[in-house]
């Protein structure tokens, strides 16, 4: 089997990071090589941009926002994520170009066809093997945030904003916006609400149906 692209989404809280590390511990029970990967991050530029971004307080223009999380991506497709499916490898990725749909075009404001033609660039036409879509309220996400530790400069945005990023993603979900975004390839919502457990036989199920044979459906292992 070819390497598989397969990318997180979601509000924050969403629980992208705990479902992540579950899919890869069964991906790699079945036999195949499996990699993570964060954005923005990966790399040594994109930590840096991370830092930048996200860990600080100061005000970023939005263009300059999306200009860094482009960076960030082209440097990660290039360096880390394309080698790794050449060499046959799962790669699994918590945010991609949805997460910029999102926050810097739903949530920013930006013009969609600017953010969308700077996109390419960046990835140079690659297009995850599936989206999964980890669906929360934004309320609830938040309030997961808050309690898991310290937020950064996205979760400190307030209510209004994130509210605006989830409803978003919601479009995302949609096969209408699906069918006029090809770029984004196939994408499927899981309900994550619920137990970490509950909400990883809702990713394997999917996975089943997507990917066959890429995710163990045993039990899982610690």
């Amino acid at each position: 089997m070819g390497g598989r692209l397969v990318v997180f989404e979601g509000v924050e809280g969403a629980g992208k990071s705990t479902q992540l590390l579950r899919l890869r511990a069964r991906i790699e029970q079945s036999g195949h090589a499996c990699v993570i990967f964060r954005e923005p991050g990966g790399t040594l530029l994109g930590d840096w941009i991370r830092d930048g971004v996200l860990a600080k307080d100061w005000a970023i223009d939005p263009r300059a926002e999306a200009h860094l999380f482009m960076a960030s991506r082209a440097q990660l497709v290039a360096g880390e994520i394309r080698p790794a499916l050449e060499r046959g490898a799962c790669v699994l990725l918590d945010r991609f170009f949805l997460s910029t749909y999102a926050y810097q075009i739903g949530g920013r404001g930006l013009g969609a066809e600017e953010v969308r033609v700077a996109n390419r660039l960046a990835t140079g036409g690659l297009v995850p093997d599936l989206t999964l879509l980890l669906a929360i309220p934004a309320n609830v996400g938040l309030s997961r945030a808050e309690h898991r530790g310290p937020t950064d400069r996205m979760e400190r945005a307030g209510s209004v904003f994130l509210q605006t990023v989830a409803d978003a993603f919601t479009r995302f979900a949609t096969p209408e916006w699906q069918s006029q975004h090809p770029e984004a390839g196939p994408i499927a919502t899981v309900d994550a609400i619920g137990s970490p457990e509950e909400v990883e036989q809702r990713i394997v199920a999917v996975m089943a149906a997507r990917l066959p044979g890429l995710a163990a459906k045993t039990e899982r292992v610690a």
